[in-house]
C-alpha cells in the first residue's frame, strides 16, 4: 500500500495561553481531496505550516510520502505546492515573470519554466494580467497568481489555506478544475475552507477541527453540511466544558 502523501502523527504544538495543536493525527492519501474545516481559530493554518515545515511541533511527526520533514531533501520539496495564509509575489515584478522565478525555484530549466508559466496562466485565466505587475492587480487576480505558483509543476502534495479567498465565482470554477484535475493525476490535497458548499463538491474527506484536536469527519454526500458541522462543533464545546 502506498505511503499518504502527508501524514501527522500524535502532533502537538503549543503557543502562549495554551492555544495550538493537542495530538492531532492527519493523512492526505495519494489522489484525494482532504478538506480541513472549522472556525477561526481552531487550528487549520498551524496544521498546515506544521506539514509544511514552516513550524516545528513540540512533540509527534510530520512526513511527506513517508519521509520524515527533517530527512526531506530539496528535491522532494519541490514536488509540494502550497498557498498558506496569504498570495506571495514580488510586487515590482509582472504576474508572468513572478510564476516563471517560481517554476525556477523549482529546478525547471529556464525554457520548462517559461511553458509551465504559460500553462498555468491559460488554465486560471490570468492572460490579460500577465503582463501586470503583482503589487497592481487586484486581490483577487493576485490569488490566483499566487495559486498559479502553487499549482504550476503539478505537484504531488499540495497544500491550501482558505484558496477561495478574494475570488470571483468564475475563478472558484477554474480552481476547483484545476484542483480536481491534479487529484485524478495522482496528487494528495489538503485544503481548509469556511465554504462548506464549494468543499462538499471537490472533497473525498472532511475533517473537522475544534480548539486545536481533530473532533470528527463529515460526509461529503451530507444534505445539511452546515447544520451537521454546526452540530457536531457545539457538541464538542458542551463535552469539554462538562467537569
Amino acid at each position: 500500500m502506498a505511503e499518504p502523501r502527508a501524514e501527522l502523527r500524535a502532533v502537538r504544538r503549543l503557543f502562549s495561553g495554551g492555544v495550538g495543536l493537542h495530538g492531532v493525527d492527519l493523512t492526505v492519501e495519494v489522489g484525494e481531496i482532504h478538506a480541513l474545516v472549522g472556525l477561526n481559530g481552531a487550528g487549520k493554518t498551524t496544521v498546515m505550516r506544521l506539514m509544511l515545515g514552516m513550524l516545528r511541533p513540540d512533540s509527534g511527526e510530520a512526513r511527506i510520502d513517508g519521509t520524515p520533514l527533517a530527512e526531506m531533501r530539496r528535491r522532494a520539496w519541490a514536488g509540494v505546492g502550497h498557498l498558506v495564509e496569504q498570495a506571495l509575489a514580488y510586487g515590482e515584478l509582472d504576474a508572468r515573470t513572478n510564476l516563471r522565478l517560481s517554476a525556477r525555484l523549482r529546478g525547471a530549466p529556464a525554457a520548462e519554466a517559461a511553458a509551465m508559466a504559460e500553462a498555468v496562466i491559460v488554465e486560471l485565466d490570468l492572460a490579460r494580467y500577465a503582463g501586470v505587475r503583482a503589487r497592481r492587480l487586484s486581490l483577487g487576480n493576485r490569488q490566483r497568481l499566487g495559486l498559479g505558483a502553487a499549482l504550476l509543476h503539478h505537484p504531488q502534495l499540495i497544500v491550501l489555506d482558505e484558496p477561495t479567498n478574494a475570488l470571483d465565482p468564475a475563478g472558484v470554477i477554474l480552481l476547483r478544475e484545476a484542483i480536481l484535475r491534479r487529484a485524478r493525476a495522482g496528487a494528495g490535497i489538503l485544503v481548509s475552507s469556511h465554504h462548506l458548499d464549494e468543499v462538499a463538491r471537490i472533497a473525498d474527506r472532511i475533517s473537522v477541527m475544534n480548539d486545536g484536536r481533530i473532533i470528527g469527519q463529515l460526509d461529503p454526500a451530507t444534505v445539511d453540511l452546515e447544520r451537521a458541522f454546526f452540530a457536531m462543533v457545539h457538541a464538542d464545546d458542551r463535552t469539554r466544558r462538562q467537569p
